[in-house]
């Protein structure tokens, strides 16, 4: 079944460089609208969403039941700042976030703890997407 995106989402997630055999985080997933999009373009691939909020990972997990079942889809409750990769955890090629205070600017220290971590978890290339753009991953970014 198609994912229903609002227009703003679904060109935030059609821009996105998302290729079949990638490796894709996405921090701050709600209750997975845009995770089951990308999820819908792997083939090899994998997306790993993440959110702080327990509720949101319920909901997304509700949400993404299929995606799950297929391999292509997991979910993690976790904080930006607070990501690690899992033992045995390949690092990700792809990372997005949508309104994610961490990463936009509406709290700077929070994003530079973000940033670190995500640059911990990403391939050598990997690319960053906060809000349709592309963001550096250094980890000084956004000072």
């Amino acid at each position: 079944m198609p994912v229903r995106l609002s227009g703003r989402l679904a060109a935030i997630v059609d821009a996105l460089p998302v290729e079949p055999h990638l490796r894709v985080l996405e921090i701050g997933c709600g209750p997975g609208a845009a995770a089951r999009a990308v999820a819908a373009r792997l083939t090899t691939g994998h997306i790993l969403a993440t959110d702080r909020s327990a509720r949101a990972i319920a909901q997304a997990r509700t949400a993404c039941a299929v995606e799950i079942a297929t391999g292509r889809l997991s979910l993690r409750q976790v904080a930006a700042e607070d990501l690690a990769l899992e033992p045995g955890e390949e690092p990700f090629d792809l990372v997005f976030a949508v309104r994610v205070g961490a990463l936009d600017g509406r709290h700077p220290e929070a994003g530079r703890a973000a940033l670190r971590r995500i640059a911990a978890v990403t391939a050598p290339g990997a690319r960053l997407f906060v809000d349709g753009r592309e963001t550096p991953l250094a980890p000084d970014a956004g000072q």
